[in-house]
């Protein structure tokens, strides 16, 4: 029989985003901790990387399943908190049904750490939120941040002594968060890919963020005076520790997909050989090439349908996932009738919403109709796609890659 745990602390991940290619150090120290720490996580631990698309969200959630015991909810991987398993482990207090008001998910989980009773709920910032590709949120919204905090709170602040937060917003709206939900303990922040990781004390409330891409965490507990916490990265313990009995065969599964996601594609292309990836750079040099050869009238692409890596001097099938690890279409899309004489507006639409943005030309024309983009950024911020350019946007970053600018 399996002894209670006495919990002392709590340890958060976030963003980790399937970033698999080093996993062992992360499983093997949250295994070793588990059994006086309360694990969690906040967000957008599905969807990133080749592991995703070849696993399919699976390796994910054995993981979820298998280590931690509260998750907030991300705007990546949003359908698979849905999932009655992983739906068990997820709080939220502000998103919620549509048409009902009703939440999505349980609005917090108690539990003793140290001689105190803790409550964890967690948010997601309306930004966040609304990143969700338009499918999988439809017939959901959110509520304020600090409004719903400020509810579950008043509903529930006699049953615990201590309030922990769980946050999909960013560092900045936490410090911000922090400052209107004093009587927050922790905040525990992700999203934001920064270099804010804290501790920072607002007031009472410590606000801090464990490493993203399952490089590190985010470490708090109860003291006399108030709580206190710190980030670290996971130590190497290759050779060293044990696997987690439970996790053997999805360690299994990694090593397998790490093989085929190893596959050689071609010699990249010289601009890029060598360095971390310019994603600006080189979306830039797609929009342009679109633009020739496609006849579109302009080009809008969202910097965020990329992430960088490290690239040597062959583009190998994993590196391109990790490049483009959405699975994004290039579509021709209608923009809405209020922003079609007024690119100005229609940037700032899109850039609020979506990131920083690359469009060709630049300036856009003065009159718009439609545009060549992405089927997410169709969908989610525009009137949808009136046709399909026939062509994925991992196929065309390939050619740049293995080519080269012509």
């Amino acid at each position: 029989m399996t002894s209670p745990r006495a919990l002392q602390r709590i340890a958060a991940t976030t963003d980790v985003h399937s970033s698999f290619d080093n996993a062992l150090p992360m499983l093997t120290h949250l295994h070793a901790i588990r059994r006086d720490t309360l694990i969690v996580d906040c967000g957008d631990f599905f969807e990133g990387s080749g592991y995703y698309r070849l696993g399919h969200g699976l390796i994910e959630t054995a993981i979820l399943l298998g280590l931690y015991d509260v998750i907030a909810p991300g705007n990546h991987g949003w359908i698979h908190h849905f999932e009655p398993a992983v739906r068990d482990i997820t709080v939220c207090a502000n998103a919620v049904e549509a048409a009902t008001g009703e939440p999505l998910f349980h609005c917090l989980h108690t539990v003793c750490i140290g001689n105190r009773r803790v409550a964890i709920t967690a948010v997601i910032g309306e930004q966040a939120f609304h990143s969700i590709p338009f499918e999988q949120r439809a017939g959901h919204r959110v509520t304020d941040p600090a409004q719903a905090l400020r509810e579950v709170m008043l509903a529930r602040h006699h049953e615990v002594d201590a309030w922990v937060v769980l946050s999909h917003s960013g560092f900045d709206e936490d410090l911000k968060l922090a400052a209107v939900c004093p009587f927050v303990d922790v905040i525990f922040a992700g999203h934001c890919h920064s270099d804010q990781y804290g501790p920072i004390h607002v007031g009472e409330t410590l606000v801090l963020k464990g490493r993203e891409l399952g490089v590190g965490y985010a470490l708090a507990g109860p003291a006399p005076a108030r709580w206190t916490g710190h980030t670290a990265r996971f130590p190497d313990t290759t050779g060293t520790a044990a696997l987690p009995p439970q996790l053997a065969s999805v360690h299994d599964r990694i090593e397998d997909l790490r093989d085929r996601l190893a596959l050689p594609i071609g010699a990249i292309a010289k601009p890029y050989r060598g360095q971390a990836l310019d994603r600006r750079r080189l979306l830039s040099s797609l929009a342009t090439r679109l633009h020739t050869a496609l006849g579109a009238e302009a080009v809008v692409l969202n910097e965020t349908a990329l992430r960088s890596t490290q690239l040597d001097d062959v583009l190998t099938f994993g590196d391109l996932l990790t490049i483009e690890p959405f699975n994004n279409q290039l579509v021709h899309t209608r923009v809405p009738d209020a922003l079609r004489d007024n690119p100005g507006a229609l940037l700032a639409h899109l850039t609020k919403s979506a990131g920083p943005l690359i469009t060709e030309p630049a300036p856009l024309p003065p009159h718009l109709p439609t545009v060549l983009s992405t089927d997410y950024l169709a969908e989610s911020y525009l009137d949808g796609r009136t046709h399909q350019a026939g062509l994925r946007l991992r196929q065309a970053l390939q050619r740049i890659l293995t080519e080269g600018p012509h």
